[in-house]
This record gives C-alpha cells, structure tokens and sequence, in this order.
C-alpha cells in the first residue's frame, strides 16, 4: 500500500515556505521561493507549483498525495480565496486555492497564515495538549491564530482573529491596511525597524544602530540588527525593544479578556529575540489585565521553527485536522 502525504505551503509577506509531509508529522522534502519579488500572482504560481512539481517527482511512485494546504495572509478558509492582504503586493481577490489546485490536479484548502501556525503548534509545538489558546505570528506583519475548545476560531465570514488590525493610536501610523495606528504597524518586524528610526531621530544617545545607514522608506536596518545590539547592551535598542512590549502587551491584555485562553504563543522572526520581546511584554500584559485573570496565562515561545510549524501547520488542514 502506498504511503499518504500531503503538502503544506506558508506564504508570508516575504517568503513562501512549502514542503511535503507525512502523518507523522516528518516533512520529507522542502523548498521556498521569494514571495514579495512577484509583482503578479500568475508568474508566482507558475514558479511555486513548478517547484512543487519538482519535489513530487521524488514521490510519486511509491506514495500517494492526498491534498494541499495552504496558510496565506488573509486567507479565507470558506472561500479559498486570499482577500484584501495589506502585506503582499497582489491586491484585490486572489482564487488562490483554485489557481494551485489547477496547476497541481489535488484538492486544496487554504486558511490565514497565522491560523495555520496554530494548528502547527496545536498538533507539534508548544500548545499539544491545550484547547484555547492563540498564536500571534510576528513577521512582516502581526497575525494571530485563536483556538476555542479545540477548534480555530474562523467568525461567520472566515475573518476572526484579526488582531494586528485592532487599533493602538487613531491617529498612530498608517497601516498597509489603509487604517492608522494598527497594532502590526507597531508589533512586527516592519513596526520595530519603525520605532527604531522614531526613537534614533528624536535622540542623541550613542548608539549601534547609529553605524546602519538608513532613509525614511527606504531603511537598510533590520530587526535583527535591533535584536543584536540590544544583545550588546545598547541602550537605544533596549528602549525599542521596551516600547514594542509595552504595546503588544497592552493589546495582548484586551485579547485575553474576550478570549481567556490558556497561554499565548509567539511565533516568528521577532520573537526570536528572547527575552528582550518576551519581558516587557509579559510586563505590561500582566499589568493591564484585569484582576482575575493575572498570573493564569502563560507567554510561549514557539517550540517549531519559522518555516517548520508552519508548513506543518498548512499541512494539517490538508489532512483534515482544522
């Protein structure tokens, strides 16, 4: 009998991760591809599938693939459709799901990037065990994953769990979105390279970050390079690195109130940095939260890499596990 498999493909504002899985949870062959160098999504689903095609070739013969699942910003679980995404350059309605499924002849089920990373940590990393809790990806921008009672919570229309687009300032600034003050634009890898270039133009305190030439709009500096000074001691870095806590925090605090989950996971490149995400935040979350809930909510870091927990997380929806 032939072994089953399946594919999981993760794109995110930058990247697109995808590999193939087994049940098991071992993803037997991997690649990823540009995300942001397509202006067009046409000639990115051309490249993706024929990659795609490349790595089955290994497998056809001896296993089966059963399905596709696909974790995309914005991406509409009813509708298979990724709508309005504020962090890709393809605007307007995609027919994401129909335009893979041609190329490749599987079926194909697509849900929000950040709905997949949770399903990834649900069934492999840090929330095993656990059936209400969220997962907030912080990449080029902020997502979030909120399981109820065991199931993603996707609201009537295939929308829930926007929380990178709830509002920290109404007149903050302006969000891909075309909204101002959305908490991503505060809370990401994108916001935190923002807050630095604030902060380092409004002082003269001796910094690291100093020796990065940057530009308005056109920045050279990194969170990783925020993350390394911070490391060094660098002041201005540890100030950032405060500033971004204290508002994801904040907002993290409003998130428990009308979802009281178990724990919070942070997934992503920004939460790579440790402790220097990780304390502030959790400071300031406790802070904010009403009484009864503080002390209760454990802050997570994931226990799968970027690129892992989230090709295994599509993979899940292609086996069904949503």
């Amino acid at each position: 009998m032939k072994k089953e498999l399946v594919i999981g493909i993760d794109i995110g504002g930058t990247n697109t991760d995808f590999g193939i899985v087994d049940k098991e949870g071992n993803i037997l062959w991997n690649d990823s591809i540009k995300t942001n160098k397509y202006n067009e999504v046409e000639p990115f689903i051309t490249d993706l599938t024929s990659k795609i095609k490349t790595g089955l070739a290994k497998f056809r013969e001896n296993f089966i693939v059963k399905g596709i699942g696909v974790g995309a910003p914005n991406g509409n679980f009813f509708t298979g459709n990724i709508e309005f995404a504020p962090n890709l350059k393809w605007k307007g309605i995609i027919p994401l799901a129909d335009l893979i499924s041609k190329e490749l002849f599987l079926p194909v089920t697509l849900t929000n990037d950040a709905n997949a990373a949770a399903l990834g940590e649900m069934i492999y990393g840090a929330a095993k065990g656990m059936k209400d809790f969220i997962v907030i990806t912080l990449g080029t921008g902020l997502g979030s994953g909120i399981v109820v009672n065991g199931k993603l919570l996707y609201g009537h229309d295939g929308f829930a769990g926007e929380l990178g687009h709830t509002v920290v300032f109404s007149e903050g600034r302006l969000c891909g979105c075309g909204k101002n003050g959305c908490l991503e634009t505060y809370a990401s890898a994108t916001g935190i390279v923002t807050t630095a270039i604030e902060i380092l133009n409004n002082s003269k305190e001796p910094s690291l970050l100093r020796n990065i030439k940057f530009t308005e709009g056109e920045e050279k500096l990194s969170s990783k390079d925020i993350f390394q000074a911070a490391e060094k001691g660098d002041k201005i870095a540890l100030e950032i690195f405060e500033y971004t806590g204290k508002i994801l925090g904040i907002k993290l605090a409003d998130a428990v109130a009308f979802s009281s989950p178990e724990a919070i996971i942070l997934f992503g490149g920004l939460a790579n940095a440790g402790k220097f995400i990780f304390t502030p935040t959790k400071k300031y979350m406790e802070y904010y939260l009403l009484p009864f809930f503080r002390n209760k909510i454990k802050l997570l870091p994931s226990l799968l890499n970027d690129q892992n927990a989230a090709i295994l997380g599509a993979a899940a929806l292609a086996w069904g596990k949503e």
